[in-house]
């Protein structure tokens, strides 16, 4: 059986990029985002098969990516459903039976460092479930429907949660078939698997993982890609 699985979610359209082009195939250092993401895991021994969950009218231009970039861990190019959640799900069905872990990362964070993924794996690998995550620098209010500042969380308890997300493969298949049945939509992998009692443990990863969804986004994505996490510098 092979070890690790990661799921890449690029199905969603990206309204808040404001761009009639989808966020995850704008241009970046020559090669779409997208292929930054996949190039990334690629280049992981650890990782065994991927599968890329995308939009139906982006199957055919992500096949030729997989020739043109040879991402030949790409194993299986997906449809993705109407919701993040649903497609998830889908490339997950793919691999069932497949791997014994899985990692789930959002197409537009391409600048997930190498050792920080392996060391949310081998977390999951000890305790079943882990996420990266970084401690939140400021201040974050409550705030009510008015408009009023309702409380002030202690700060230091306060993760900012990334991905990748790494999880026994049956815990998460698990988790996700139980949220179907249940109608239950949560904002992210561990949520589902938080809701069946299974505790998720946070690995520190850094700043520079960032996820790229508004246009202020792009100068900073062209920033870390020259200065920090290039190709050059893999």
């Amino acid at each position: 059986m092979e070890q690790l699985g990661v799921v890449v979610v690029a199905a969603g359209k990206g309204s808040r990029m404001r761009t009639q082009e989808s966020k995850q195939y704008l241009q970046l250092a020559g090669k779409p985002i997208l292929v930054h993401t996949l190039l990334l895991f690629q280049r992981m021994e650890q990782v065994d098969t991927i599968v890329l969950v995308t939009g139906p009218e982006d199957v055919e231009r992500c096949r030729d990516y997989v020739e043109r970039y040879k991402l030949s861990k790409v194993e299986h190019i997906v449809a993705g459903g109407k919701e993040r959640q649903d497609s998830v799900h889908k490339g997950l069905t793919v691999l069932k039976d497949r791997v014994q872990w899985i990692m789930v990362h959002d197409g537009v964070r391409p600048f997930a460092a190498a050792d920080r993924i392996a060391a949310c794996w081998h977390k999951a690998m000890e305790t079943d479930a882990a996420v990266l995550a970084v401690p939140v620098k400021d201040t974050i209010k409550v705030v009510d429907s008015e408009g009023t500042i309702v409380s002030t969380p202690d700060r230091r308890s306060l993760w900012a949660i990334q991905t990748p997300q790494a999880f026994r493969f049956s815990l998460l298949l698990q988790a996700y078939e139980q949220a179907e049945q249940e109608g239950f939509t949560g904002t992210d992998d561990a949520m589902l698997v938080e809701r069946m009692g299974t505790n998720v443990c946070v690995v520190e990863s850094d700043y520079y993982n960032i996820k790229i969804t508004t246009p202020e986004d792009l100068p900073w994505a062209e920033w870390i890609i020259q200065n920090v996490r290039g190709e050059s510098k893999a």
